[in-house]
């Protein structure tokens, strides 16, 4: 820490150190400034942090791996990019693509779930794999809609292979005859946005904006 005080202590006691002397006047102008610098350089180390990191901080780190913003806000594109630095890692196997996604939406991998499509009982189909059981919670928060969701998945599934559908279930339901309440589960409170459970959804290709996955 550059305080005034700590950096006139250093002087020897030839020098008038009370806080109205010209020596502590000049001081306090430099500690000031040393303040603000060490300031930015902790703001620097926080930075190189994917998840702390804003603005061309996060570019610095695209460019690093090959991936660029196109119109993603800084909440998609720390998905893209730990997506991408993921899939350079990826084998292409269902355990690996479950992992890709957990880092990507920050999330547990036992919150995906991927069933291959080869022996669905409703519309089988080899070399495809559908997913349920996502986060959309994660996905909401960071604004990332279902399709450039997908298209992520897709880049990480081994060549050929095909992301079928998405089911994001959601937590709502309605209650039993028991009267028993849970505020994760039911309708929502205009006044407490932390009460009520939210709807699953499907996905289906649409015109949504492509990012540069």
């Amino acid at each position: 820490m550059f305080s005034t005080k700590l950096i006139i202590k250093r002087f020897a006691d030839y020098f008038a150190k009370h806080p109205t002397s010209n020596l502590s006047k000049l001081i306090s102008i430099f500690s000031d400034e040393l303040v603000e610098l060490e300031k930015t350089n902790k703001q620097i180390l926080l930075w190189r942090d994917i998840e702390k990191a804003q603005g061309k901080a996060l570019d610095l780190i695209g460019e690093n791996v090959i991936q660029d913003r196109g119109v993603a806000t800084d909440e998609v594109y720390r998905i893209l990019l730990k997506s991408k630095m993921a899939r350079n890692l990826s084998d292409g196997t269902i355990n690996t693509i479950i992992q890709v996604i957990s880092i990507a939406l920050s999330t547990d991998p036992s919150t995906i779930k991927i069933v291959e499509k080869w022996n669905d009982v409703n519309e089988a189909e080899p070399a495809a794999i559908k997913l349920i059981e996502l986060p959309l919670t994660k996905i909401n928060e960071a604004g990332l809609d279902p399709m450039n969701f997908v298209r992520i998945v897709q880049k990480t599934v081994a060549a050929g292979v095909k992301v079928g559908v998405i089911e994001l279930s959601g937590t709502f339901e309605f209650g039993d005859e028991s009267n028993a309440i849970d505020n994760m589960k039911g309708f929502g409170d205009v006044n407490d946005e932390s009460i009520g459970g939210y709807l699953g959804a499907v996905y289906i290709p649409a015109t949504d904006q492509e990012l540069p996955i």
